[in-house]
């Protein structure tokens, strides 16, 4: 099936099928975005309600995304720490330096969904705060070390995707990464670099990956291990 590559969301599968009478998206089982169209509906369509709709689409892919389950003392990216106070006078979850403190009060837990929702929103801006610190500086050098350029670099977190790289040069990059053993996005880094020049998952490609990271059988193994939800 043809696809499109949007620079937020990736490859988008299209179906075209006799019974289709309009443009319609939604979330395939594997969290990537499926579009249907009619037989002769010609695809600028779809990327003009793709454009149109990105607030909505960002909230279908959220809303798809496993359920996170949080744990008192669990490591938030590479440098928060949730931390629990109970018998709190109400709830409440806010940051506090490295520290993301989820104060209790009686009758609530950690696994509520208002306290998971409440957890999940603030571990979405503690790990945007670490990845515009550490992901443009690690792809920059990178880049210089391997003789690649991009045009620019973006962040997303309503993704199925850990990067992508767009035929404009814009590497996007999921916050999310910041949960992962460095190897593992230095992997991440290189295998969207490498798209700037092959915009394929060819012999040549895979050829430019193991360039720069001799290691990459390994991490991609490792990797399909990891979801990259928040």
């Amino acid at each position: 099936m043809p696809t499109i590559t949007d620079e937020e969301f990736g490859a988008i599968v299209v179906r075209r099928s006799t019974r289709a009478t309009q443009v319609r998206l939604r979330v395939a089982p594997d969290g990537t975005l499926r579009a249907s169209m009619p037989l002769y509906a010609p695809l600028f369509l779809l990327r003009r309600l793709v454009k149109s709709s990105r607030p909505q689409l960002r909230k279908m892919l959220e809303q798809a995304s496993p359920v996170s389950e949080y744990t008192e003392g669990q490591q938030i990216g590479k440098s928060h720490t949730l931390v629990v106070r109970r018998d709190a006078a109400r709830l409440e979850v806010k940051r506090a330096k490295q520290q993301i403190v989820v104060s209790l009060p009686a009758g609530k837990a950690l696994v509520d969904t208002e306290v998971v929702r409440m957890i999940r929103d603030e571990s979405i801006a503690a790990l945007r705060l670490e990845s515009k610190s550490y992901l443009p500086k690690r792809l920059s050098y990178l880049a210089k070390q391997h003789g690649y350029t991009y045009e620019k670099v973006r962040f997303s977190h309503a993704s199925s995707r850990w990067g992508s790289c767009s035929s404009t040069g814009t590497i996007s990059l999921n916050i999310a990464l910041m949960k992962l053993p460095f190897e593992l996005i230095d992997y991440v880094i290189i295998h969207e670099l490498a798209h700037t020049v092959e915009m394929n998952h060819s012999t040549a490609f895979w050829a430019r990956v193991a360039e720069g990271d001799s290691g990459y059988i390994l991490h991609r193994r490792q990797l399909k291990k990891e979801v990259p939800s928040i």
